[in-house]
């Protein structure tokens, strides 16, 4: 690919590689998008789409986020906006898992549902919200529900899950998997003001402290509501603690929870 990185440098600006001229070397050299962006990358050219990540995030970073596959479970409330962050951080793979259709009641939060989609799959949707702000980013739809027989598969060559779910009892379910496939789990939950967020890593037991006595009842969000801007706070919060562990960067919210009043703007922490 040496002559394909001879083209790309011809037409940098400084480290710096247009969009237009990734989409242009992708014709030339009868490549997918996602190969370009990753011999960039392992080249040290930085996709200029990415400029702005540069001040927090070096080339080596931004490659091992592309090389990294996110599993999230949910693309409602929660999970639309952490497929949209991840895509527009530069996650590389993001396999997203919903068996739903969007109803009209998601229309006032859900960023991926529109009057226009309704009744159509909320992940066939993510597939088509990814491939629209990133098409470098390869985003697999899975239209299932997340349970105990499909689940090692979902999460298997994973190197983060998100609890983007609504219910206790797939949450309890997804804690399962993960330590059992000890991969690291981002949790997140609303409800009405309110959102808490915490990572299990192998061999914790945050999500048995936090479910482990609730019963399978629905969520406390069927009680209280869910506005517009709690799901993207809360989810803001998630895909910063999936950035930190993919880059190996900053401290992660490992035996804490972080609980979110967004009537008071404050913000508390739980030690476990």
């Amino acid at each position: 690919m040496k002559s394909l990185l001879e083209y790309v440098a011809a037409r940098a600006t400084g480290d710096l590689v247009s969009w237009k001229n990734q989409v242009a070397a992708a014709e030339k050299f009868n490549s997918t998008l996602a190969d370009v962006e990753a011999i960039m990358l392992e080249g040290g050219w930085l996709p200029a789409r990415y400029q702005r990540n540069r001040d927090m995030l070096n080339i080596s970073q931004q490659l091992q986020l592309f090389r990294s596959t996110v599993v999230v479970i949910g693309c409602g409330g929660l999970g639309g906006y952490v497929i949209e962050q991840l895509a527009r951080l530069g996650v590389g793979r993001i396999v997203a898992v919903d068996a739903d259709v969007f109803e009209e009641h998601n229309l006032n939060r859900q960023l991926l549902s529109s009057p226009r989609l309704l009744g159509h799959s909320k992940a066939l949707a993510a597939k088509a919200r990814v491939n629209e702000i990133n098409p470098a980013v390869t985003l697999v739809a899975v239209e299932k529900y997340f349970d105990r027989q499909n689940g090692p598969e979902l999460v298997a060559g994973s190197q983060v899950v998100v609890d983007a779910v609504d219910n206790v009892a797939t949450r309890k379910i997804l804690d399962a998997v993960c330590r059992e496939a000890d991969i690291p789990l981002v949790h997140g939950a609303i409800a009405g003001w309110y959102g808490q967020v915490s990572t299990q890593f192998p061999g914790d037991t945050v999500m048995e402290k936090l479910y482990g006595q609730a019963d399978d009842s629905p969520g406390m969000e069927k009680q209280l509501g869910n506005p517009s801007f709690t799901p993207g706070a809360a989810a803001s919060f998630q895909v910063a603690e999936v950035c930190k562990i993919l880059v190996v960067e900053g401290e992660v919210l490992r035996h804490r929870k972080l609980h979110l009043d967004l009537l008071a703007m404050e913000t508390a922490e739980v030690s476990f």
